[in-house]
């Protein structure tokens, strides 16, 4: 069985710390990364933004042995800027770096976190968080749209990137459903 990458996305209140530390504990020789976004909104953080998906790319494609998951990617970046929270277009570089995943020698997953009860965004948003990490329901939702605009663009224009939707709304059993979508890959620890 091929190595896993599994990249955990979706906006903001939607649960990826929480899904991404429960995989780390069910996989065995998992690395977990959590990835800031860069402040920089114009073509200077354009610049850094491309060199570091390239980077971490490369990275991924040299890795051996061991599975890896990922809260956010590039592909944040590419929702950000579809929404204009960049002063930029990342569209070119994204559809490069997608290129570039969905060519590794893995098993790659692409998990699009989102709650079919919008209104719990709404209880989410109150928890204790340091100001930059403050967001609004309305700026959640309209990330989430989008990220599932995205999700189906990826199914159609990849070849190896396995793309699930995944309702993370407080009335699914999680630990069930993580198990049938993840479960061949926790084996024994």
């Amino acid at each position: 069985m091929k190595d896993a990458i599994i990249i955990v996305e979706g906006p903001q209140g939607a649960g990826k710390t929480t899904f991404t530390n429960y995989l780390r504990e069910k996989m065995s020789a998992t690395d977990l990364y959590r990835l800031a976004g860069i402040k920089d909104k114009g073509e200077t953080g354009l610049a850094k933004s491309r060199k570091r998906y390239d980077n971490l790319l490369e990275y991924m494609k040299n890795s051996i042995n061991i599975n890896m998951i990922f809260d956010r990617t590039f592909f944040s970046e590419e929702i950000y800027s579809r929404l204009g929270y960049k002063e930029y277009s990342f569209s070119d570089i994204y559809k490069e770096l997608l290129q570039k995943l969905d060519n590794l020698d893995y098993e790659i997953y692409l998990v699009i976190l989102h709650l079919e009860d919008t209104l719990e965004y709404e209880t989410r948003i109150k928890r204790d968080k340091h100001e930059y990490q403050k967001f609004e329901v309305e700026s959640s939702i309209n990330q989430q749209n989008e990220y599932l605009k995205l999700a189906d663009e990826i199914e159609r224009d990849t070849n190896n990137i396995k793309v699930i939707r995944f309702n993370n709304s407080s009335e699914i059993d999680f630990e069930k459903e993580v198990q049938e979508s993840f479960g061949h890959l926790f084996g024994n620890k």
